[in-house]
């Protein structure tokens, strides 16, 4: 028989008969070094360079060879592995407890975030198979001494299996385009690609585009959940076939595990290839080496399979996936740290009110895993309030337990943001505080005036930028100071154990001009809006508002972006950050994109955006802001090196500690390169 069928379970459940079924253990979640590592093969990033990290990833082998669990059932796992004093990042399939074959990634990720060559090197023998040496431990399991290592296909009594690897389906000669040619019918991909805004669309097209050219039987498991960094991988499993979707898993969700189920068709693999690539089947000038295995997909009871019917997948909206992606990843982090809850400093604006929403999101989310009965949310739930029979009924319910909110005034603030932040902690059920902090910005001041002899004033009572600069940053960076004293001891003060992590607020295109003070609020523990632009904070809470019914989050946006650090008008704010930026929000995210993913300088960003710009400003204009721009930006780009650590959702983030691996130091004149701008303007004048 030439039919394939594949079942799916989990842990506990009893498998099906082994003449039915293809198992792949594709992305098992990572929550400690001791467990298997990142499918892609990044999560642990130096812990590579650790002999223990083999050493662990072989026990771990080790035990999934011993289990009956996986019994029958071809398995696909991911690991780290020494060949020859090099080290590869490589799949380990087995059957029975016997290794079939370890296949080594042969492209690696080496752009934007990724890193994979700082520990991996990438198997370049094509189409070649060495021996590969098993660890003692592994062979009294097995019974093998040498298994083969190298780039090989599985032949099955029915098919053959071939295996790609994260970044190798987005390489422009992706392996699966030769296998395919050469007869490989299945392809697995386990992969570890991080959740981006607008990103899982791209995958979907890539796996399609991957069987509709060839054909074929595509399995793709993707991480799920923070890998302890800035991350977070989204899942997104699925099963292809012939260009088509059978079956999906959730992008977002709190479960550990997921799996997904399909019945296919071999004989519809075929009948593709026959008529769309006869020509080209079998063109492969060097054939794929084939490991030949005793066993069977396919049984001889399959003779009436049902016709698998292409599903619509229907992708998250932007404003979804900040919903769920950072809410997700939050609650990852919170169950991880020990501690029992958040604490965020709530200001009334957008950005704080957009933490405080995928907060809010968070808790949905996890009433939602309990009325589902997820015990392991309903486990790290208890354990967070310190209740052992505590069930959550409502997310305001939830919120109330482990969201902290504070709204910190001084003389600067007005009676609207207070009363914004107010109404929107009501709405989510948070414990809010009001905080007044004039009295701990008058007492630094006067250290600092009975030291100098001097009081500095603000520019409205006459005083010089840098006094109103200088008083400014100081109520900043109290409420950092007041932020840790109350995360750190609130809880303390109603009788309940352990601390909040704080919450920064800082969006994406304030940190492109570092339009934030240094060790202000924005520094925090982590921040889950950082690699988000504003436009896209505005979109959420408009989606919040709908979503959630968050009446409170209409005033917020029509209200315009303010610090409240510099004196008040007739009780009313006249500070404005676009103002203070010299340039609006929507102009900085296109600067942003332009800086980091078209690769722009000043001179070739002036030159793309004198056209995009044309309708709006001068070539003149156009000059003045991206001369502005690169100054504040090379002025405050120091301020990245101590930015908290954000959840990853732009490919245009500015985080410099493992993204935007540019310097900190500039010179602040670019003399040159604002000539050559100067220069053009006079030209087209």
């Amino acid at each position: 028989m030439s039919r394939y069928r594949r079942h799916g379970g989990s842990a506990g459940k009893r498998w099906p008969h082994s003449s039915e079924v293809l198992g792949s253990i594709l992305a098992l979640p990572v929550w400690s070094l001791d467990v298997l590592p990142v499918p892609g093969g990044y999560g642990c990033a130096d812990h590579f360079h650790e002999s223990d990290t083999l050493l662990h990833c072989f026990e771990v082998l080790k035990k999934l060879l011993e289990t009956p669990i996986t019994l029958d059932i071809i398995c696909d796992v991911g690991m780290p592995v020494m060949h020859r004093n090099v080290r590869y990042n490589c799949r380990v399939i087995f059957l029975n407890r016997q290794i079939l074959l370890i296949r080594p990634k042969m492209l690696m990720a080496n752009h934007g975030i990724y890193r994979e060559v700082r520990w991996f090197s990438p198997w370049t023998k094509s189409r070649t198979v060495e021996e590969y040496f098993l660890p003692r431990m592994i062979q009294q399991v097995t019974g093998q001494d040498t298994v083969p290592f190298g780039d090989c296909v599985l032949s099955t009594m029915d098919t053959c299996i071939g295996t790609e690897m994260c970044e190798e389906l987005w390489h422009p000669i992706s392996p699966h385009s030769q296998m395919g040619l050469d007869g490989v019918e299945i392809f697995t991909n386990s992969s570890a690609s991080h959740h981006e805004l607008r990103k899982a669309d791209q995958r979907l097209s890539l796996i399609k585009s991957a069987t509709t050219k060839s054909g074929g039987i595509y399995l793709y498991a993707n991480q799920k959940g923070c890998d302890g960094d800035r991350l977070y991988y989204d899942a997104c499993a699925m099963v292809a076939v012939n260009g088509d979707i059978v079956a999906h898993g959730a992008q977002f969700s709190l479960n550990d595990v997921e799996v997904i189920t399909a019945t296919l068709d071999l004989e519809d693999v075929r009948c593709y290839r026959g008529e769309s690539c006869q020509l080209q089947m079998g063109s492969e000038c060097k054939p794929c080496y084939r490991i030949k295995v005793d066993f069977s997909l396919s049984s001889n009871d399959d003779i009436c399979l049902p016709t698998y019917q292409p599903i619509t997948w229907h992708l998250h909206t932007p404003e979804e996936e900040i919903s769920l992606g950072p809410a997700c990843w939050l609650w990852d982090y919170l169950r991880r740290s020990g501690q029992a809850g958040f604490l965020l400093p709530l200001s009334g604006g957008v950005d704080s009110s957009s933490v405080a929403c995928i907060v809010y999101s968070m808790c949905v989310l996890v009433c939602q895993a309990v009325e589902n009965g997820n015990n392991q949310v309903i486990e790290d739930v208890r354990r967070l309030v310190g209740d052992d029979a505590y069930l959550p009924q409502q997310p305001r319910e939830l919120c109330g337990r482990i969201f902290t909110t504070c709204y910190m005034a001084s003389e600067n603030s007005s009676a609207d943001t207070c009363n914004r932040a107010k109404e929107l902690a009501s709405q989510i059920g948070s414990t809010h505080m009001d905080i007044n902090i004039d009295m701990a910005v008058k007492g630094i001041l006067g250290i600092f005036s009975l030291v100098t002899g001097m009081w500095p004033q603000f520019r409205a009572s006459g005083g010089s930028h840098r006094e109103n600069l200088a008083l400014q940053n100081v109520q900043a960076r109290v409420r950092m100071v007041l932020a840790y004293l109350f995360a750190q001891m609130s809880l303390w003060t109603r009788g309940k154990p352990g601390g909040l992590l704080v919450l920064g607020s800082a969006n994406v295109d304030e940190s492109l001009t570092g339009y934030f003070t240094k060790y202000d609020c924005s520094s925090a523990d982590i921040n889950p809006i950082g690699g988000i632009s504003k436009n896209d904070l505005k979109g959420f809470l408009l989606y919040c508002a709908e979503q959630f019914h968050l009446t409170a989050l209409r005033s917020i946006l029509a209200a315009p972006p303010t610090a409240e650090l510099e004196p008040l008008t007739d009780g009313q704010v006249s500070q404005t950050d676009e103002a203070d930026m010299g340039m609006t929000y929507s102009e900085l995210s296109v600067i942003g994109r332009l800086r980091k993913i078209s690769k722009c300088g000043p001179f070739s960003m002036f030159c793309k955006l004198i056209h995009l710009w044309k309708d709006v400003l001068s070539p003149a204009e156009v000059a003045q802001k991206v001369k502005h721009f690169f100054r504040m930006y090379s002025m405050n780009r120091h301020k990245m090196t101590t930015a908290t650590p954000s959840y990853h959702a732009e490919s245009y983030s500015p985080d410099d500690n493992r993204f935007d691996l540019r310097p900190f130091l500039y010179n602040t004149r670019w003399n040159w390169q604002f000539r050559s701008i100067d220069s053009h303007v006079a030209n087209i004048v």
